[in-house]
């Protein structure tokens, strides 16, 4: 919901860093590779409850998402990358709830399975929106510069980083953020099958 107003204002400074990674010929998909490197050690570091460590592993996480992005539209590159950068967004976006889980399997086991539930139907509902948009010849959506369609929803980026930051800022209410994150999750996938199961029975003119 908040992606396309903060890309807005993350465009130029992203920009300006990946002139730079260009320059030395740092391809996308590198960027993409180093930032789920990154991200993934937000796993380990939540399950030995180094939350703050953590939350930098995941701050840098997204600075790299921003950035490998931006370097790709610079250097042209191919679809790949745009495949590789959601694959890996989707698989660390799982793996903050469960290094919560294994910090605290008694207290935080179920709102951060229930959690990982949720965001089964925002991904598998991003995706499948994508497939046929990409069948009807739609593509971008708010987002013109991405590498597929992306459907809008309650529940994106942005707001997903804002849960993760106040999870590892308050590690000891996360069941009750985690809650109302799936609550936020699971209307956000409701509310995209519904418009893109209305959009595809509409004929084509």
């Amino acid at each position: 919901m908040l992606d396309k107003f903060a890309n807005r204002h993350l465009e130029r400074p992203l920009n300006w860093m990946a002139k730079g990674l260009v320059s030395i010929r740092l391809r996308p998909n590198h960027v993409t590779l180093f930032g789920f490197f990154l991200g993934m050690l937000a796993l380990p570091t939540l399950a030995a409850e180094h939350y703050g460590l953590a939350l930098i592993f995941i701050i840098l996480n997204r600075i790299a998402d921003g950035l490998d992005g931006a370097t790709a539209r610079l250097a042209n590159s191919s679809d790949a990358g745009g495949f590789l950068d959601i694959t890996f967004d989707f698989i660390f976006y799982a793996s903050v709830p469960l290094g919560f889980v294994l910090a605290d399997p008694l207290n935080n086991a179920m709102a951060g399975s229930i959690l990982m539930f949720s965001f089964v139907g925002t991904g598998a509902s991003f995706l499948a929106s994508a497939i046929f948009a990409e069948r009807c010849g739609v593509r971008g959506g708010n987002f013109s510069n991405k590498a597929f369609h992306y459907a809008d929803g309650l529940m994106e980026g942005a707001e997903t980083q804002a849960f993760f930051v106040a999870m590892c800022l308050f590690p000891h209410y996360f069941s009750w953020l985690a809650f109302v994150f799936s609550a936020l999750c699971i209307l956000t996938s409701g509310l995209r099958i519904y418009s893109t199961f209305k959009f595809l029975k509409t004929p084509m003119s």
